[in-house]
């Protein structure tokens, strides 16, 4: 009889280009994590079919998915290293079956120094083209919900960090696998209560990172949103203001399943040294908030 509370597993992301990301999943098995992304940054020099082979051999007979790769660059731009996000989000999705993923996530992509809306002709060009060549294949392709200290008027990265650009990117190219890689953390960035959202957009929230963040709301008052005072921090789950309890609540509501990857390297406390120490409570904690056992830390 399958587990019901593993409709939503608990997992962590893992770079996809580091030395021996098999090595890493091994040792981090015993902790109980029930999934992993591999994730590649702007380039991806792997051999896709052989890292996947290898990251299977690591995982083993243990109960875990890789149901999510992610691609992080901006692809709509002409540089190098954006050929290279591009066709790193090719190859993905080219390569997926060999991971048993069904979704491929990251940044939309942007041109970069102007407004969103400047950006959508050349949005509408690469993604159509990619959605496409994603649903031939049965998969999704879900947008990282980061600004990527991006806003409205300017930016580097990726138009898919507010509400309102969401509207527009799925309305420019309404391809039903075309959705979000969600978290909390994003929104509350920007002061935007994360919860109605998961009411509204839970259709289209594709895979979720587990990452909260702390508003300093003393500091908002004093300094404002601007100032040199840091008025918000990234933090990993069961550190930061978010009850995961609401977020999977609401998301089972939605009749929601999928993976919460815990999206490390960003706490300012549970990092270095302490990453794993970090993620463990993180894992451990998410697992308590959607209900059902968890393992231990060894």
């Amino acid at each position: 009889m399958s587990n019901p509370a593993k409709a939503i597993r608990i997992g962590t992301m893992i770079k996809g280009n580091a030395p021996d990301p098999a090595a890493y999943v091994k040792s981090i098995l015993p902790h109980g994590f029930e999934s992993v992304e591999p994730f590649f940054w702007q380039v991806m020099n792997k051999d896709l079919p052989r890292l996947a082979a290898e990251l299977k051999e690591a995982i083993g007979d243990a109960d875990v998915t890789m149901s999510t790769l992610g691609m992080f660059g901006n692809p709509l731009e002409d540089t190098d290293i954006d050929r290279e996000t591009l066709k790193g989000w090719q190859a993905l999705i080219d390569n997926a079956h060999h991971f048993g993923a069904t979704t491929i996530a990251g940044f939309t992509g942007r041109v970069r120094g102007k407004p969103i809306e400047e950006s959508l002709p050349q949005y509408r060009k690469i993604w159509t083209e990619l959605a496409k060549r994603a649903a031939d294949k049965g998969l999704k392709l879900a947008f990282e919900n980061c600004a990527m200290d991006g806003n409205w008027a300017s930016g580097d990265w990726n138009i898919a960090h507010n509400p309102d650009a969401w509207e527009m990117i799925f309305n420019e190219v309404p391809a039903d696998n075309i959705g979000l890689e969600w978290e909390p953390c994003h929104q509350m960035v920007y002061l935007i209560d994360p919860l109605p959202q998961i009411r509204k957009w839970a259709p289209k929230i594709f895979h979720v990172h587990g990452k909260d963040a702390t508003i300093r709301w003393e500091v908002i008052r004093e300094h404002g949103i601007f100032g040199k005072e840091k008025f918000v921090f990234m933090r990993s789950p069961g550190f930061g203001d978010t009850d995961w309890v609401d977020v999977i609540s609401e998301l089972r509501l939605a009749g929601w399943s999928g993976s919460i990857d815990i999206e490390g390297w960003h706490d300012p406390v549970y990092r270095h040294e302490l990453e794993m120490t970090g993620q463990v409570h993180s894992l451990n904690y998410l697992k308590q908030s959607r209900g059902g056992s968890y393992v231990p830390n060894p």
